[in-house]
């Protein structure tokens, strides 16, 4: 069974915060100001735009009840998963059709993260050449190892 945190690992301590927020019905503004900070810091780390301290986590953590260091352990996880696609190799784009991929951002594809997908659809929509392509860029194996998967459900 799945803790938490392993369902969430790699979402910005923000976003959790905000979701935590709506569900208990409080406002941003007043808990911002029940904890001592600034509405805008609250605001910016909730849009993902400024990154969870420690400090701040205490007071938050103290406040809404939740395990010491949670929103730490998530800042961390969401900073790897930042790290890891900036260095994210990808497949020679140039190789497949954009149209392929019609319903989703093409520039924007976490190719590890969306690979049992990617590889569904270039196998059951794509050309020999976007076949090759994906083959090359996951391997042989894991390719075949998805396709077992495809036609076990």
């Amino acid at each position: 069974m799945q803790t938490t945190l392993d369902i969430i690992k790699g979402v910005h301590p923000g976003k959790f915060l905000e979701r935590e927020l709506l569900k208990r019905n409080i406002n941003k503004r007043q808990f911002a100001m029940a904890i001592g900070e600034h509405p805008q810091t609250l605001g910016a780390i909730i849009k993902g735009n400024r990154r969870m301290n420690v400090e701040l986590s205490l007071k938050i953590e103290e406040k809404l009840r939740l395990e010491e260091g949670f929103l730490m352990t998530l800042q961390v996880f969401y900073d790897v998963k930042q790290a890891k696609k900036k260095n994210q190799q990808t497949p020679d784009i140039s190789k497949l059709r954009k149209g392929l991929f019609w319903d989703t951002t093409f520039d924007k594809i976490d190719w590890e993260q969306m690979k049992v997908a990617v590889v569904k659809r270039v196998f059951s929509r794509g050309t020999e050449e976007e076949k090759e392509e994906i083959s090359r860029f996951y391997g042989k194996e894991v390719v075949e190892k998805i396709k077992l998967l495809k036609h076990q459900l």
